[in-house]
């Protein structure tokens, strides 16, 4: 009887997979337009619908550094019409900063694939008179709690590699959050902050036309794309190292098939010439996993993450 039953739900699982996408697929994005996880969750669903020949629609459901889109992909029917762009501050980084969070990233979902990961840039407000990280340090120790600097929200990159900056130089800042990456960006762009980190893509347009200045990037290497720029560490901030990583889930309990089809899929994707150009550029590096080896990555980060906010002495709630 129990054998009968497994072949019989096998049978099932099959027939899900082979049918499946057969209507429009929800790619959540946790964040605003514009910030690195929408620009590729936006390359990603475009791939998907090319591949399946139905669409994946990117929503952005931006509210407390990813919580509320990571929520409700949470709490969505598991059967692969709802997938989530996933990325470390939201996943892994958010249960080490808050006491409670309405999910728990290895319960209540799947993760399908690893696709890639990049490190950030910090960049100033060219008013403010300092053009290495030194001066920065300097002048943030000479004006303490008076330099601020922006993110997408509490908990988000931003907030993260800001504080993480304080903590290592030993200065004193004002954490400005908004609503998305874009918002962020802008609130640099227009002096209401000092500085702010954010992805190379969507600052290398400022920079070039000088409404922003780069001065170091967050990686433990340089980029090939800013060789000029140094890292954290080689700037004078012993220890620096912070690399965003992007990953896609779904709600736990989706079939294995439906996860391993669009794995498969998303590890072509992700080695794609499109794809991995787009992250070198941004200085970061193409992945692509299966379901385990990512369901170990986050397993292991969420560990590296608590550290982190330990060493930092950060606190979201």
């Amino acid at each position: 009887m129990i054998k009968l039953l497994s072949i019989l739900f096998l049978t099932i699982g099959l027939s899900l997979a082979q049918s499946y996408p057969s209507r429009v697929v929800r790619f959540v994005s946790p964040y605003a337009p514009g910030g690195g996880t929408d620009i590729l969750a936006r390359a990603l669903a475009q791939k998907l619908t090319e591949s399946f020949g139905q669409s994946f629609i990117v929503e952005n459901r931006a509210g407390g550094g990813g919580i509320l889109g990571i929520d409700s992909v949470a709490k969505s029917a598991p059967d692969g019409y709802t997938i989530l762009m996933g990325s470390k501050g939201p996943l892994t980084m958010n249960p080490a900063l808050h006491s409670k969070i309405p999910y728990d990233t290895l319960r209540d979902l799947a993760a399908i694939s690893l696709i890639g990961s990049v490190p950030s840039v910090l960049a100033v407000h060219p008013s403010l008179p300092v053009k290495t990280v030194k001066d920065l340090i300097q002048l943030a120790k000479s004006h303490p709690n008076e330099l601020s600097f922006s993110s997408s929200g509490t908990g988000g990159t931003g907030h993260l590699t800001g504080e993480l900056f304080s903590s290592l130089a030993e200065v004193k800042l004002v954490h400005v959050p908004y609503r998305g990456t874009s918002p962020a960006t802008i609130a640099v762009l227009s002096g209401e902050v000092s500085f702010g980190f954010g992805n190379l893509i969507s600052l290398m347009p400022h920079l070039k036309n000088r409404q922003l200045r780069a001065i170091a990037v967050t990686s433990s290497k340089r980029i090939g794309s800013v060789p000029q720029l140094p890292t954290m560490a080689e700037a004078g901030v012993s220890g620096y190292e912070y690399v965003t990583w992007y990953g896609v889930l779904s709600a736990a309990g989706t079939p294995k098939e439906i996860i391993a089809k669009l794995s498969s899929e998303l590890g072509k994707i992700s080695r794609s010439n499109d794809i991995r150009d787009r992250l070198k550029n941004e200085g970061g590096e193409s992945i692509g996993s299966t379901p385990e080896e990512f369901s170990n990555y986050i397993k292991v980060e969420l560990i590296n993450s608590a550290k982190l906010v330990k060493i930092a002495n950060l606190h979201a709630d």
